[in-house]
């Protein structure tokens, strides 16, 4: 069937699209001689000696270095391929805008499958995102974060793990309290294994991330099904679960009924590292005898692939395009943009990028987050509006997560070690420049930090006890760290494993690395774990449930190091009285009795949690003040009242009055 000439023009979407009788293909190739459309009868073909597209099948150029062609009769499902003829070769290149990639023929030698951009039936419908102050994010990597079969035995360690595996695990993250799940880069990557930060199939997901077999499926189906009775929602058959595509949607869709936003980890500033002659890489065919030829990229070196050629106007389109694809497609909530000092650092073409990406995507969804990783020292930049600043709703913060866990370790080292809570006190305030706290998204674990091949890696748990990180001291040290990061101003965010003080570091490759998957078997074996997810599901409570923990009120009012003691003083900023709370934290190891503190209200203070309470949970004999203190004495810590209180060793006080 031959490409029909005069059907496409510039206004065309990129990449193969249905439209009634067929479908439109437009690539971008500006120092191409020709371009073709491989028809999926003529895939087989690929690579046999002198083997070349028909004329017929030629597209055409629409004047603005791209190339396009309607097919007649194309549907869902088809297979297809480009051809490029340039001054440095000829042959197959998989469409830089393809939704899905073929699992058999396999990655790299793929090929592109058309697939209808609204072919998923969404149930999301009444789906509004939590205000990006109210945020608690929880960060995992999709292949090894859960996957059982049906038995309930654990398969990470022979595959890797699927959407739908996430889906079927989202009543265990709505228990948590968590509303954001932020996966790491699920765009196709080249490798058998990976973090997600080398991917080269842009508009791809994941293929290792997918079922295939019907026998998969059909209890995935089951899973699903279930899910969505409970909510009152119509059921999926197992064609909605066949194209790849849709069971990254469909763990998408159930995160939104469980009141869970999505969001992706974008990797904007650079691609690969283990092109093949099918991908992006010198996609125009131009010669290759510098790297700066490639189109998309340039001769510079980033995290072992290449940085984007930001000063192509081309690619940045092409970067906005995909950004705005997984926003209307997926129907994403926010992007985590990694390594954005990278992207601005390329002046002043990386910063165009940055403040046209931003302010297109908030001008399609002002409701879904902007997130920046950005590392330099002018930290403000990210988050200042265009055009003085790149416009990114949020930024990364390392002072809180840096100043806690050195608190950790310091701490390690015994009663009489010395701490020093300095830090930790100035990671409560924004950085400069910034005008709003809730800008900061705080942790004090991620994908970085936990790391098994990074040198500097260090779980929680290990931080707070090298030596046995199940004794009293690694638990209680951790649920002070766990405190301190839920009770600071910011948006908080989550590391997968962290919420049950898992010790091991995480790795994406099990075959060759074993040992550091996540031990969920351990909530039914280890006490110690199945009490720290109950103190971390009421300690995500209490903020959700606190507006004050969500809000910018916000002053260290006591920072001693020689007592061990932290005490924060947390508010509403908008003049009502009753809403304030009070975080009194601890790592002396002995218990504190008849310690008075500055209270900013006199007259009873309820104590609204207790960390020791988590000990042995429950508790029957926790440290504390049962239920709470009377604030009758005088003025402390710069507050007109004062109360005598005991605080239970390495321990944690949220106090409130009323």
């Amino acid at each position: 069937m031959a490409i029909v000439l005069g059907h496409v023009d510039r206004a065309t979407p990129m990449g193969g699209n249905l439209i009634a009788g067929g479908a439109t293909f437009r690539t971008w190739a500006p120092r191409a001689d020709a371009v073709y459309l491989i028809e999926q009868p003529q895939l087989a073909a690929i690579g046999q000696a002198g083997w070349r597209p028909s004329e017929d099948d030629r597209l055409e150029d629409l004047g603005d270095h791209s190339w396009g062609g309607f097919l007649a009769g194309a549907e869902d499902g088809y297979r297809y391929m480009f051809w490029v003829d340039g001054i440095g070769g000829s042959g197959p290149k998989r469409d830089s805008y393809a939704r899905e990639l073929t699992l058999d023929p396999a990655f790299p030698n793929s090929f592109c499958i058309l697939r209808a951009a609204s072919g998923y039936p969404w149930h999301d419908a009444g789906w509004r995102p939590p205000d990006f102050r109210d945020l608690i994010i929880y960060q995992l990597h999709v292949g090894t974060w859960w996957a059982v079969d049906a038995a309930g035995d654990d398969l990470r360690a022979t595959r890797s793990g699927r959407f739908l595996d996430v889906a079927t695990r989202l009543p265990y993250l709505r228990a948590l309290g968590v509303n954001a799940v932020q996966l790491l880069p699920i765009q196709e990557f080249a490798t058998a294994h990976s973090a997600g930060y080398n991917g080269v199939d842009y508009f791809s997901t994941e293929m290792l991330y997918q079922g295939d077999t019907d026998d998969e499926l059909a209890r995935y189906l089951t899973a699903v099904n279930a899910l969505l009775r409970s909510f009152g929602q119509p059921e999926l058959g197992i064609d909605a679960l066949r194209p790849g595509i849709n069971q990254l949607k469909c763990l998408i869709d159930l995160a939104h009924l469980h009141g869970i936003a999505v969001i992706f980890d974008l990797v904007y500033n650079h691609a690969g590292g283990d092109f093949g002659d099918r991908s992006l890489w010198f996609y125009d065919r131009f010669t290759n005898a510098n790297k700066n030829n490639s189109l998309y990229f340039t001769d510079q070196d980033w995290a072992g692939g290449q940085v984007f050629a930001f000063w192509n106007s081309g690619v940045r389109q092409f970067l906005i395009d995909n950004a705005v694809f997984f926003f209307n497609e997926y129907r994403i909530d926010g992007i985590r943009y990694d390594e954005i000092r990278v992207i601005s650092n390329n002046q002043p073409d990386g910063r165009t990028l940055c403040r046209d990406m931003t302010s297109t995507l908030r001008f399609i969804r002002p409701s879904a987050i902007q997130i920046a990783e950005y590392w330099e020292w002018d930290r403000a930049l990210p988050v200042t509006p265009t055009p003085s600043g790149l416009g990114f709703d949020a930024a990364l913060g390392d002072g809180l997560r840096d100043a806690v866990r050195a608190l950790l370790a310091q701490a390690a080292g015994g009663e009489n070690a010395a701490l020093d809570l300095n830090p930790t006190a100035q990671g409560f305030y924004p950085p400069v420049g910034y005008d709003a706290a809730w800008r900061v998204v705080q942790c004090i674990e991620n994908q970085d930090k936990t790391y098994f091949p990074h040198a500097d890696a260090a779980r929680v748990a290990w931080l707070a006890d090298p030596n046995d990180r199940r004794s009293w001291y690694a638990r209680s040290r951790s649920r002070v760290a766990a405190t301190l990061l839920l009770a600071a101003p910011g948006i908080a965010a989550l590391f997968m494993g962290q919420e049950i003080l898992e010790d091991k570091l995480w790795d994406d490759n099990e075959k060759d690395h074993p040992g550091h998957l996540i031990w969920w078997d351990g909530l039914n074996q280890d006490p110690v774990m199945a009490n720290y997810l109950r103190f971390m599901q009421d300690l995500v409570g209490l903020r959700r449930n606190q507006p004050a923990l969500r809000a910018e009120g916000v002053r260290v009012s006591r920072v001693n190091n020689y007592d061990r003691v932290i005490v924060v003083h947390r508010w509403v900023a908008d003049g009502s009285a009753g809403r304030d709370v009070v975080l009194v934290a601890s790592l002396d190891e002995h218990a504190k009795a008849g310690y008075g503190i500055g209270l900013p209200f006199g007259g009873r203070w309820h104590e609204l949690f207790n960390s020791d309470y988590y000990d042995g949970f429950p508790n029957p004999a926790p440290v504390g003040n049962g239920g709470s203190v009377d604030a009758s004495g005088t003025g402390l810590d710069g507050f007109p009242h004062s109360a005598m209180i005991t605080i239970p060793a390495n321990g944690v006080l949220f106090l409130a009055p009323g």
